[in-house]
């Protein structure tokens, strides 16, 4: 049994903005993941400083340790 042939779906999106926005990122100029200055690993999309997400939440965490210390001597 054949089958029957299916219509060309709708694209979502116009061609006239993919064509733009193919052009803006251009060959190569899509981001690679950045590497965490501490341990080379992936780093976090929400990371401004460079972080992976285990480093910036280690680094959370110290800041949170420290806090009530920093009272506790004033």
């Amino acid at each position: 049994m054949k089958r029957k042939p299916t219509p060309e779906p709708e694209p979502i999106v116009a061609d006239e903005i993919l064509r733009r926005a193919k052009e803006i990122l251009g060959p190569g100029k899509a981001k690679r993941p950045l590497k965490c200055v501490v341990c080379s690993a992936e780093c976090a999309p929400t990371s401004m400083e460079g972080l992976c997400w285990v480093c910036r939440r280690l680094k959370i965490s110290a800041w949170r340790e420290s806090d009530p210390q920093m009272t506790a001597q004033e």
